[in-house]
């Protein structure tokens, strides 16, 4: 069975686009984007309909096949990376440190941050816990900040889904 190189490499490039595509759509979703979602979905359908297309033209190559779940994967991977590029929306960063004396908030309000802080017991005494809300695209600078400021806090992040009150709310619209 001759391979045709020139529809393997179109099956397998249309279906990194189409996957690229659905992932950036049901992050935009999940992340409540309807309007960009929306606009990214008939874009996707139509590159999935021309690549599906030319997969049931060609159904009985098998390296057809393979190339439609080539492209699949690597859709999957670039599309995440594409997301991790862009660090659509927020993270709150919870900061423990077992220190009341240490004045970290101010160091991270100085560097920009909104923090709230406030003493809470931990197993062994006093801690000071810090609550950061942050663009993901800064996540890195902000790691990196507490990485230096203080090596040794616990720290634990998430993605909020809903802004109510505080002077971040205004800023995120």
């Amino acid at each position: 069975m001759l391979i045709d190189w020139q529809t393997v490499v179109t099956i397998i490039a249309i279906n990194v686009v189409y996957v690229s595509l659905f992932t950036l759509r049901l992050i935009l979703v999940i992340k409540g984007r309807t309007g960009a979602a929306s606009f990214l979905a008939m874009i996707e359908v139509f590159v999935y309909l021309v690549g599906l297309n030319l997969v049931l033209q060609n159904v009985t190559n098998p390296a057809n096949m393979i190339a439609y779940c080539l492209g699949f994967g690597i859709g999957v991977y670039l599309g995440s990376k594409i997301e991790e590029f862009l660090a659509l929306g927020y993270l709150v960063v919870q900061v423990i440190v077992d220190s009341l004396a240490v004045d970290l908030p101010g160091k991270l309000r100085q560097l920009g941050y909104g923090v709230t802080s406030w003493p809470a017991d931990g197993r062994d005494g006093q801690r000071l816990v810090m609550q950061v809300l942050v663009k993901r695209s800064n996540e890195r600078r902000l790691m990196k900040a507490l990485a230096e400021i203080a090596p040794k806090a616990f720290v634990i992040s998430h993605e909020p889904k809903f802004f109510k009150g505080g002077f971040w709310t205004k800023m995120t619209r």
